[in-house]
C-alpha cells in the first residue's frame, strides 16, 4: 500500500507464513525471550506518530547542512537506504553530535496514540523475558509505552544508546542484546514491522514475525525466507497463540 492510501476500515484476519509449512500457532512454545521493535509495531503505523519523527528529521539536516527541505529529505532517506538509519549517515559522513539529533526527532506529539488494554492484556500473559529493541531512545519508548498503556509489560529497553549508536540491522548490535541480556537466539523471537531487520534475528537463529505497516519500507523484502511470519495485527496474532494461563 503506499503511503498516501488510506488503509481498510477492516484490516483482514492476521496472517501466518512459516517456510516449514507449520500450521498457525506452531513455532511458539519454545520461546523464552520476547522481542519487540517499537515505532510501528507496538502500535498501528496508521497513527502516523513515525510520520512526525521522520518529518523532524528531514528539519534537523536541512537546519544542519543548510539545504531546503527537499534536498534534505532526498539526503536523509539515502542515509536510511545505506545505513539502516539517517542517524548513522550523518554520524558517518558530517559528525553529528547523535544526542542532539535524537533529542530534536523525538519532540513529537504521542498524545495520537491510543491506549491499547488489548495489547496489555496479551504480553502480560506472555512467559518469559519481553525486551523494547529500538533505534530509537529510552526517553522516546517510555513516552510510548506509557500513553499505550503497557510501560510495566518489559522488562528491559535496548535503545540507540545501548547499542552503541548501532543501528538495526547492523548484526553486532543484535549480538550485543543477546549478550548483555543472555538470551539464547533458538529460543528468541522478534517482532519488526522492517524486513531487512529481521535478517540479522533469523541469521542467529531467531524466529522472527514481520508486523505490516503501510509504508514503504515494510514491503520491500517482504517475501524474504528469513521472515517465519506475518502479521498486521500483532495483538490478535498474538492472542490466538499463547494461551491463558492455568
Amino acid at each position: 500500500m503506499a503511503e498516501n492510501e488510506t488503509p481498510p476500515p477492516h484490516p483482514p484476519e492476521p496472517s501466518d507464513r512459516s517456510p516449514s509449512g507449520a500450521p498457525a500457532g506452531a513455532g511458539l512454545e519454545h520461546i523464552e525471550t520476547w522481542i519487540f521493535d517499537l515505532d510501528n509495531t507496538l502500535y498501528p503505523s496508521t497513527a502516523e506518530l513515525f510520520a512526525e519523527v521522520d518529518q523532524r528529521m528531514g528539519e534537523f539536516i536541512a537546519g544542519l547542512l543548510d539545504l531546503d527541505y527537499a534536498e534534505a529529505r532526498k539526503l536523509q532517506k539515502h542515509y536510511f537506504r545505506e545505513y539502516g538509519t539517517t542517524l548513522r549517515g550523518l554520524m558517518n559522513h558530517h559528525d553529528v553530535d547523535p544526542r542532539a539529533f535524537l533529542d530534536h526527532v523525538h519532540q513529537v506529539d504521542v498524545s495520537r496514540l491510543t491506549p491499547d488494554a488489548r495489547l496489555g492484556t496479551v504480553l502480560e500473559k506472555l512467559d518469559g523475558t519481553r525486551i523494547i529493541f529500538t533505534n530509537s531512545t529510552v526517553r522516546h519508548t517510555h513516552s510510548v509505552l506509557t500513553r499505550l498503556g503497557i510501560a510495566d509489560r518489559f522488562h528491559h529497553v535496548h535503545d540507540i544508546v545501548a547499542a552503541a549508536f548501532l543501528p538495526k540491522p547492523d548484526p553486532r548490535a543484535y549480538r550485543d542484546l543477546v549478550r548483555q541480556y543472555d538470551v539464547d537466539p533458538t529460543k528468541a523471537v522478534l517482532f519488526e514491522d522492517v524486513p531487512r531487520n529481521l535478517e540479522p534475528a533469523h541469521a542467529l537463529g531467531m524466529t522472527t514475525v514481520l508486523v505490516k505497516s503501510h509504508h514503504e519500507w515494510s514491503q520491500m523484502g517482504d517475501d524474504g525466507p528469513h521472515i517465519h511470519h506475518v502479521t498486521d495485527d500483532l495483538a490478535a496474532w498474538l492472542d490466538a497463540r499463547i494461551p491463558d494461563p492455568a
